[in-house]
């Protein structure tokens, strides 16, 4: 994907694994603007401020990133690529921090959780959900206080001149976080073999039976199913879709083909081509 002349926004600031993921998809010279929260990064979709986004959508660990999902709903934005991540968690502080010292560690929710098992060796600490784990790292510089210690990346920690304190503090060895590429628009990519979808559960039995087995019968792998919460309507559920093939190929034209027949509330979110994981 050419992006080089146009801007690609992320969440967080620089040090952040969103913008690792935006230099490991677009390169080091790519455009890029930072964004406070993952809900402004869409808003800047929207206004046309910038042409793609970055965003995490799901962890090896932790599982589904529900905001980014609730987010492409509210938005009406498409997924147009996708991008793996190594994370590595670390405990970041000012230099001659000790253990002892630290009463507050910040992190975004999700590196938090990610890094649970370690935290709760210290139940002293007082954990506290931020912005980005960068902001995090952020932070502790600004404050200038050993009783701080956030959650983040080794290159976080260089960029904002603090300490690891301790590394590698995350749950699972190989975490890894799946990022998706953000557009206003949906693109078409002649060499797309994945597609996420979208579609409204029906509350009647056998709905889930019959839309699996269009998968099934012709032999689509459907590699991911989410569900997630409509919120205008309660106990209403709407599922996301990963699956893969070629869109123009008979088995996965058929599928559609089922869907279109019995009147499922399906869009499509994007088709892209597949990040193989090494």
């Amino acid at each position: 994907m050419e992006a080089k002349s146009k801007t690609v926004g992320f969440p967080g600031t620089i040090g952040s694994f969103s913008e690792e993921a935006l230099i490991r998809y677009f390169g080091e010279q790519q455009a890029k603007k930072e964004y406070q929260d993952f809900e402004d990064v869409f808003i800047a979709l929207n206004k046309e401020e910038i042409a793609y986004g970055v965003l995490p959508i799901e962890n090896s660990s932790t599982g589904a990133v529900a905001v980014t999902y609730d987010l492409l709903k509210q938005y009406g934005c498409y997924i147009v690529g996708e991008t793996y991540c190594s994370i590595r968690h670390h405990l970041i502080g000012l230099p001659d921090t000790s253990f002892f010292d630290i009463k507050e560690v910040y992190s975004h929710i999700q590196g938090l959780e990610q890094c649970s098992n370690y935290l709760s060796r210290f139940p002293d600490w007082s954990l506290i959900p931020f912005h980005n784990t960068a902001v995090s790292v952020k932070l502790v510089k600004e404050e200038n206080c050993k009783r701080k210690a956030a959650i983040g990346s080794e290159r976080a920690a260089k960029v904002y001149g603090l300490t690891i304190l301790e590394k590698n503090i995350h749950n699972q060895k190989n975490n890894t976080t799946r990022f998706v590429i953000v557009s206003k628009t949906l693109e078409q990519n002649p060499k797309s073999n994945k597609f996420s979808a979208m579609l409204s559960m029906e509350n009647r039995a056998g709905f889930l039976y019959e839309l699996l087995g269009a998968f099934a019968s012709n032999h689509v792998n459907l590699v991911k199913i989410e569900s997630r919460p409509l919120k205008e309507h309660a106990f209403q559920y709407c599922l996301y879709l990963d699956f893969e093939g070629d869109l123009q190929s008979e088995n996965v034209r058929q599928t559609l083909s089922v869907i279109e027949k019995r009147r499922y509330d399906f869009k499509l979110l994007g088709s892209y081509v597949k990040e193989v994981q090494v």
